[in-house]
């Protein structure tokens, strides 16, 4: 299968590219209209783009001046017909405006996406990190080797 084929890495791609950017309306673009997330950041899930719009609207909006770099690591996919299923490491590390990196965090990511109207779409995405059970809390940076 050639990367054409499949299309978690180019959603990967346009992933990154709009989230450096902060454009929510490219960022939206990649998801279906009846999308349903599991993410990490204070609510047990998201559904429908148009709660999922409030929460990358308030995400951007709160960077400011700064901005954020996605890397994605160990990407695997499979594609059947019209769904596909990819699953990666993420990396997202914040710079100031001046370059300076000032944070950065790991996440484990899986997307379902389905070609929905000639296009292919994120109908659930799914982020977690895993929980250091003394402190329960969640482990947000990745062990060298994992």
């Amino acid at each position: 299968m050639t990367e054409r084929d499949d299309p978690f890495p180019n959603t990967l791609d346009a992933y990154a590219g709009a989230v450096r950017r902060k454009d929510v309306e490219a960022f939206l673009a990649l998801y279906a209209d009846d999308v349903l997330l599991f993410d990490l950041w204070g609510t047990w899930s998201v559904r429908g783009i148009d709660a999922w719009r409030a929460a990358v609207s308030e995400w951007f909006s709160s960077l400011g001046d700064e901005y954020v770099v996605v890397r994605a690591e160990q990407p695997a996919s499979t594609v059947c017909g019209d769904l596909a299923v990819g699953h990666a490491i993420l990396t997202y590390t914040a710079f100031a405006a001046d370059g300076r990196e000032l944070r950065s965090l790991d996440n484990r990511l899986t997307m379902a996406l389905r070609c929905l109207d000639g296009g292919w779409k994120i109908v659930h995405e799914h982020t977690s990190a895993p929980l250091d059970h003394a402190s329960a809390k969640a482990m947000l940076q990745r062990p060298p080797g994992a």
